[in-house]
Formats: C-alpha cells, structure tokens, sequence
C-alpha cells in the first residue's frame, strides 16, 4: 500500500478531507502519516497512528504521497527542500502553490480526468487543487465545455465565509452575535421605526469595537466586493486565477476561454454562489442548453421558477452537498447565443477536499495497474 502523508489535517479544508476519506474508506487502501506543524506528537483522526512533525524532512522523504492542506505558505517552504534532496513522491496539494507551473496538473477529473492519467504516465508528480469558485463553474458547465459551446464567461461570484478559512467563520458569526446582543431590544419591540432599527445596527456595524480583525471589514449585515490581493490594474488576484486556472485545467491555450468578473464575500456560512453570463458558439434555445446541461452526474438541475429557486437554489440546500445546483437559466435579451445561469457548490468539497480524494484514488489504481 501507497504510505501517504496527511498535512493540515485539523483544518477546516483537511477536517473535510478525512471525513470523506473515513466515509469512502480510503484509509482502507493506504498506510496513513499525519502531520501537523502545531499538534505533532497529539492524537490523530485514526486511531493507533501517531502526529509527526510537518517540517520533518527525512521522514516525509520516505513517503510515496503527500496530501497538503497546509495553505501556500507551508508548500513554499516545505517542497524546495524535499527538491533539494530529490524526493520522488507524488505532492497533492489544495493550495494555488503550484498550480500555475508547467510540471504541475490542476486536478479536476469530472472535467480533465484523461489529462490527469496522462499526466501520470509522462512522469508528473505534482497535482494541485484549483480555486474553489472556477472549479465548482467548470463542473456544473462541464458538459457544455465537453461540446466545446462556451466561447466566454462573465462570472459574478458570491463567495461564503468558509472559504477564507475557520477563524473568519468565527468573525462573522462573532458580528452577528454582537449585532444581536446590542439590538435584541429593538429587534423585538415592533414599535421601534424600523429607520431607527437599520440606524442603530448600522451604528453598531461601524463601531470602532466591532471585530474586523480577519475580513478587515464588517461582513454582517455587509458585502465586501474584494477577495485576495490587488494586482493594481482593477483586477484582484481571485479575479485573475478563474481564467488561466479555467484554461489549465480544460487543457486549453491561455486565453482560448476568456472569463472576467467580479468576486464578492457574502455572509453565507459554507457554499460558493456563482451568477454566470455566458457566450455560447452556437445560437441555441434555452432547452437545447437545459438538455445539455443535465447530462452532467455532478448537478442537481433547478428549474427556473421561483418556488424551486428559492428553495432548492441556496448555499443552505447545497451544504455539504457533492452535487453542484444550477439553475435561472435564461436567454439573455442582449444579444444572441448569450445565456445568464446561477450556479452553487460546496467549495468545501469540491471547491478544496474533493479532488485531492480522488487524485489520491487516481494515483492508487494507476500504480495497481488498473487505468493504464
């Protein structure tokens, strides 16, 4: 059995990981090493295993797979040293570390998977996790890629909390505990004007004392139209990864699809929304793309009305969810062959844990002979 090495595993993206992995009884089909940067020598998710240093090199070295939800900072720092003393093992990683180099695949097999075995068979060793908002889009348009119909994308993203990482949940949920304490009162009396009401929690929002320390903004009662680092030509660094990781992982020249937009964090706790406009390379009827569309195993179709929208068409009813909802199709009246669409997924399973899993499976039935 492949021996694997589990980094960050008592993160949010790692915790999910593991809790698939136990799920689908993967640990059944490998020889498990956790390691930690801050708990080694704690106790592991499974039990009779120990927690190993995550900076310890010769022991990683001896590893046939390392899984990393580390974040970048770990992989920048750990990986030119396992380089330095050859190692030979594959590195999975969730973070964008990696996924912009040539000897590196971005791994999403319901869309690349025959690239990911022909990556195998050329020898590649590194395999990185895309960014959660492009890959969960790819997966619900997958089948219209798989035709070839989508010529551009315009892509709104409305991106929950969780996908900032644990201690930003806890902001957020922080905000709306003091907005609550502050304003029960009047939250409760109905003769309060509700002017009033919005004027007092606005008050408390913009408090000097209201925790900001991870958003860097109130995000309760808010939006904050800016995710990542400002490139300092318009764009931020989010904005910039949805086309050149969309590209990648279609396997296609940079700039053969052009994707733009903005990416917005919203207050929703777990699950990406997408709000997509699209260009499609033939003129088609809403059906036509509608039967295309569900081809697709990997998304729960929600017809566009209003009773199934909003009950099925929510990060709530896609939590913790593998299948990626879309829905609000629509011609679009600004010109033809152009299609608005809504598109929501659990970017803590697709989005981050999932398609390390199935690498890790890929890896495990080439090595065994059973893809070839």
């Amino acid at each position: 059995m492949l021996k694997v090495g589990l980094v960050g595993y008592r993160g949010m993206v790692g915790s999910v990981l593991v809790n698939r992995m136990i799920e689908e009884d993967d640990f059944s089909k490998i020889t498990p090493y956790f390691f930690s940067t801050s708990n080694h020598g704690g106790t592991s998710p499974i039990n009779g295993y120990p927690v190993y240093d995550a900076n310890d090199i010769d022991i990683m070295s001896k590893l046939d797979c390392i899984i990393t939800t580390q974040g970048s900072e770990y992989t920048n720092a750990i990986l030119p040293k396992l380089e330095q003393i050859n190692y030979g093992g594959y590195f999975i990683d969730a973070s964008s570390a990696l996924r912009m180099r040539d000897d590196a695949v971005i791994i999403l097999d319901p869309v690349n998977k025959l690239q990911i075995i022909e990556s195998l068979q050329s020898g590649i060793r590194y395999f990185a996790g895309g960014n959660c908002s492009i890959t969960l889009s790819l997966i619900g348009l997958s089948s219209l890629f798989k035709e070839n119909l989508i010529e551009w994308m315009s892509m709104m993203t409305y991106q929950a909390a969780s996908g900032a990482g644990a201690k930003h949940v806890r902001e957020l949920l922080c905000q709306m505990d003091i907005i609550s304490a502050q304003n029960g009162g009047l939250i409760n009396d109905q003769t309060t004007p509700i002017l009033k009401l919005i004027e007092m929690v606005n008050n408390t929002i913009t408090s000097k004392k209201f925790p900001i320390n991870h958003f860097h903004a109130p995000l309760a009662g808010n939006i904050i139209p800016w995710i990542d680092a400002d490139l300092n030509n318009g764009s931020s660094k989010e904005e910039w990864k949805g086309e050149v990781e969309a590209n990648k992982i279609l396997g296609l020249s940079p700039g053969t699809v052009k994707i733009d937009g903005f990416n917005i964090r919203v207050s929703a706790l777990r699950s990406h929304s997408m709000a997509i406009t699209m260009k499609l390379t033939q003129n088609m009827q809403s059906k036509e793309v509608e039967d295309i569309l569900v081809k697709n195993e990997w998304i729960n179709y929600v017809p566009n009305n209003k009773e199934c929208t909003i009950r099925y068409l929510t990060p709530v009813a896609t939590y913790n969810s593998l299948k990626i909802a879309i829905g609000r199709l629509k011609k679009s009246s600004v010109g033809d062959s152009i299609f608005h669409v809504f598109a929501i997924g659990d970017q803590l399973l697709w989005g981050a844990s999932e398609p390390l899993r199935r690498m890790l499976n890929l890896l495990i039935d080439w090595k065994k002979g059973v893809i070839q």
